[in-house]
């Protein structure tokens, strides 16, 4: 029988129910807590929130759908299994409608009990899968190595690191691809039904990326109002991508040094350690012997992440992948855009493979966007890549234009052109480039738009 790896909850106040339902449970591996009543089940899934809850409709006090109808407001993602007698049927679909997963009748069969749980925890981690992956649709994430020999050996050692359990650790330039490379790891391994879970470690405040990694306890901090899982917890059986993990806090870095020696933490709040089994990929583009050097990061924590180094080469290094890459993205671009796009004129190709690419993969796949969002097809010319052609491309090159600087030039000459195809109309361009009228009058002013 397939073992279950998961927590569960009984909330029935029969003692006989509470341990079939436990005994049963627990033999298949489930952590089985249970409890007598209503009012006790929903202060239990405040401090420990189960993967499952079993539910009896008829509890004394509050009953299990007043139970139900609360829990849907305080964890929505916890599975409700309602337990209920053939008398009550009713009631049982009463409680689907509700939102319960399911429904078990008495007396129990114990192998359709197992049977429903797995199918919980099944539809959970799919759930899970979405919410992971809700912007992630056709091929964005796939790995588009080309033929250079840097590549090759990255792509060779990475396949090698899918196959065991080692933390790994991406290094290269921003914009060179580490995500992708961390997903192809993921999907390569044995966890790739298992969820994939990325974290920004420079987008968030140190508590908050602590929040994020760990999960807190109801309370832990102004503004806890119940107990929430880190995405490290979510992460069971997957893999944790950190990214920018060299910008972390000195406190957060012992925290996650501790956390992958023991494969165990505590909530933000909490004194409880939670074991989880997760695989940790890290990327930074800092070099982090001298950070170490400096004081800014712990030399142990580095040991601990530098299991697999792969350093990923920046773009001007693989030239050679450049038309590889840039046909990929025209494809991609064009099928989502719905756009006649199929070829890159030899002139496009020359000046692409002419550009330094500071932005490395990224700036590629931006600007064939760009091309193929604002060309007339069927091919992209020197004009698609750039309003000014080829001496914007040199200008870039030449005047080693900081990156952010030369996004910021290109967004501006896409809003101008949406703009200019509007006759100023501010919503109209909204549409056409895809955004909120809001974020792009935004961006008209930050980018200091005519």
């Amino acid at each position: 029988m397939k073992r279950l790896s998961v927590s569960a909850l009984v909330a029935d106040d029969d003692p006989d129910i509470r341990d079939i339902l436990s005994d049963t449970l627990n033999s298949v591996g489930a952590k089985v807590t249970a409890v007598t009543n209503g009012q006790e089940c929903l202060e239990r899934v405040e401090t420990d929130i189960p993967d499952v809850l079993l539910l009896d409709i008829e509890l004394p006090g509050k009953n299990g759908l007043a139970v139900l109808k609360e829990l849907r407001s305080r964890q929505p993602n916890t599975s409700v299994i309602m337990i209920t007698a053939y008398g009550s049927i009713d009631r049982a679909v009463e409680a689907m409608k509700e939102g319960a997963f399911d429904f078990i009748t008495k007396p129990f069969d114990l192998d359709h009990i197992v049977m429903v749980v797995e199918k919980a925890v099944e539809r959970q981690r799919l759930k899970r899968g979405l919410e992971n992956f809700s912007l992630e649709t056709g091929e964005r994430y796939r790995l588009i190595g080309g033929e250079s020999p840097k590549m090759r050996e990255a792509i060779e050692t990475a396949r090698k690191a899918a196959a065991s359990k080692s933390t790994v650790l991406l290094l290269g330039e921003s914009g060179t691809g580490k995500e992708v490379f961390a997903r192809a790891i993921h999907n390569w391994s044995e966890r790739k039904n298992e969820p994939f879970i990325a974290i920004n470690c420079v987008g968030l405040g140190k508590e908050l990326l602590e929040s994020e990694l760990f999960g807190h306890e109801r309370g832990a901090f102004t503004g806890a109002h119940q107990l929430k899982k880190g995405k490290m917890e979510l992460a069971h059986g997957g893999t944790v991508f950190l990214d920018e993990v060299g910008d972390i806090s000195a406190e957060l870095q012992t925290k996650l040094l501790r956390f992958l020696q023991e494969r165990e933490f505590e909530r933000v709040g909490g004194t409880q350690a939670i074991p989880v089994d997760v695989r940790v990929i890290a990327a930074t583009n800092r070099e982090l012997s001298n950070a170490i050097k400096q004081g800014r990061f712990r030399e142990d924590l580095y040991y601990r992440l530098n299991v697999i180094p792969i350093h990923l080469p920046p773009l001007r290094e693989r030239k050679d992948d450049i038309p590889v890459l840039a046909q990929f993205f025209l494809r991609r671009f064009a099928a989502e855009t719905k756009k006649n796009f199929s070829a890159i004129s030899k002139e496009a190709e020359a000046w692409l493979l002419a550009y330094d690419w500071p932005g490395n993969v990224r700036e590629l796949a931006n600007i064939i966007e760009r091309a193929v969002v604002l060309g007339q097809g069927p091919e992209i010319t020197v004009t698609d890549l750039s309003p000014s052609g080829a001496s914007t491309l040199r200008l870039a090159s030449t005047d080693e234009l900081s990156y952010r600087h030369a996004l910021d030039l290109t967004r501006a000459e896409v809003i101008r052109r949406a703009l200019a195809s509007t006759q100023g109309n501010r919503a109209a361009a909204a549409r056409i480039l895809g955004l909120h009228k809001t974020h792009l009058l935004n961006l008209i002013k930050t980018l200091r738009i005519e």
